[in-house]
């Protein structure tokens, strides 16, 4: 246990001594006060470190923010195990060995059953509002693990975003000169035109390049663009067909994935009017293939990687459907998902932030009016039964609040932690997944 819970047992051993001695010590002496001193350490100390070992152990083996219901479970089992052998021997030591007012035999018969009752469910609720105590703790704890551990995926997310998207500048101007250069050579009048031509590109470039999807009419109204230019270079070496779904222009891909891919055919294969390259842009179930006749080129030197390791990795970012690969001695195609709707964006709108923060204030709520109802029967439990038994001992009354109240807290705690909405909720979501399966 830590040092700071050792000095809170020993402050509530002194208390509870001061508080026996001068209020039910008849004889008041120093032998009397270091005995009940004694005594309260006693049960302070094993109840207590009982309790935290208990509530530590567990606290490794079942953590409240992995398995919430297990752990209640366990907790309540181990409790009642733990506390009732240790109030019976702290009674033994105290009534038989300390004090000697009973036998071994009178103890385990008689008034002692009822002392040890009694004692029994003092511990018990002294040990509910310890383990509520240390479930608020580690609720607090994990809350705040959650709220960094999202804000560091957020931003490293964003990060790598922004990342990968500036690459695209430098690499689509990369290529566009290199195509220019030759073509500045080859044909003046055409390189003119291409510059022209890749003005108007370059506009869509820097429009598309900071948003996460476009749609595919967008996409492919600039890949007919760039499929001219590069006509206008390669001439009969090069053919493109198109035949993309109608009902498909109005979903999303990534934007310039297209011209990346485009690109990478032209750059990885060669073209020749004997051999065209032939380019074909079409709709495939929920995906967007674009497929090549292979006619591999040698590589003077290695590819970068970049133009399809950026597509790959920005649909990882935005969404958990794969872009696929495929490759054999006759063709290479590419298949991006179309996507239906744009998914939820990386940088979490303010109205979802609102949303989210007051679904979670709401479930804390929840959780501490749980538990606040719990350490408030802890406290006025016990006192109801002290002024009970001072009061009027042969009249036994205070079962009626302790256990009308106990129900109550036993609803309440299985419709925030078992049957309220969060079931509701997980039912929900199995039926649909049920239903969408068959």
């Amino acid at each position: 246990m830590k040092r700071k819970n050792l000095i809170t047992l020993c402050w509530i051993s002194l208390g509870t001594s001061m508080l026996f001695f001068f209020g039910f010590t008849d004889e008041k002496s120093l032998e009397n006060f270091v005995l009940t001193v004694a005594v309260c350490l006693m049960y302070s100390f094993l109840l207590g470190m009982g309790n935290g070992l208990i509530n530590d152990f567990l606290n490794k083996k079942f953590p409240w923010s992995e398995a919430t219901t297990k752990r209640a479970a366990i907790s309540i089992v181990s409790i009642l195990i733990a506390n009732t052998v240790l109030v019976y021997f702290c009674n033994y030591v105290n009534f038989v060995i300390f004090q000697k007012t009973a036998t071994t035999a009178e103890y385990f018969s008689g008034k002692y059953n009822f002392i040890n009752w009694f004692t029994i469910n003092v511990a018990l609720l002294i040990s509910a509002f310890l383990h509520a105590r240390g479930f608020m703790e580690e609720l607090k704890k994990t809350s705040r693990k959650e709220v960094v551990e999202q804000k560091l995926i957020a931003k490293s997310a964003n990060a790598q975003f922004e990342s990968l998207k500036n690459q695209l500048d430098p690499h689509f101007l990369f290529n566009s000169l290199n195509v220019l250069s030759s073509l500045i050579d080859e044909n003046p009048r055409q390189a003119q035109k291409f510059t022209a031509s890749m003005s108007k590109i370059y506009r869509y470039v820097l429009e598309q390049k900071d948003k996460e999807l476009v749609t595919v009419e967008d996409e492919l109204e600039f890949a007919k663009t760039y499929c001219d230019l590069l006509k206008t270079r390669f001439e009969d070496s090069v053919d493109f067909e198109f035949s993309v779904r109608k009902e498909d222009y109005r979903r999303f891909v990534v934007p310039l994935s297209l011209q990346l891919l485009l690109e990478n055919c032209i750059k990885h294969n060669f073209a020749t009017s004997a051999k065209p390259l032939i380019i074909k842009i079409f709709s495939e179930n929920d995906t967007l293939c674009i497929e090549n006749n292979l006619q591999v080129r040698e590589q003077i030197r290695e590819s970068s990687g970049i133009g399809l390791s950026n597509i790959v990795q920005r649909y990882a970012l935005l969404t958990k459907r794969n872009v696929f690969i495929e490759k054999s001695g006759d063709y290479f195609k590419v298949k991006l998902p179309v996507l239906m709707s744009k998914p939820n964006e990386i940088n979490i709108k303010s109205e979802d932030k609102d949303k989210a923060y007051e679904r979670a204030q709401k479930r804390v709520k929840e959780i501490k009016g749980f538990y606040g109802n719990l350490i408030s029967y802890c406290i006025v439990i016990p006192v109801l039964i002290i002024v009970n038994l001072t009061t009027t001992p042969d009249d036994i009354w205070f079962y009626f609040p302790m256990l009308g109240w106990g129900i109550g807290i036993a609803a309440h705690g299985m419709n925030v932690f078992a049957i309220g909405k969060k079931w509701e909720e997980k039912k929900i979501r199995e039926i649909l997944e049920k239903q969408n399966k068959n």
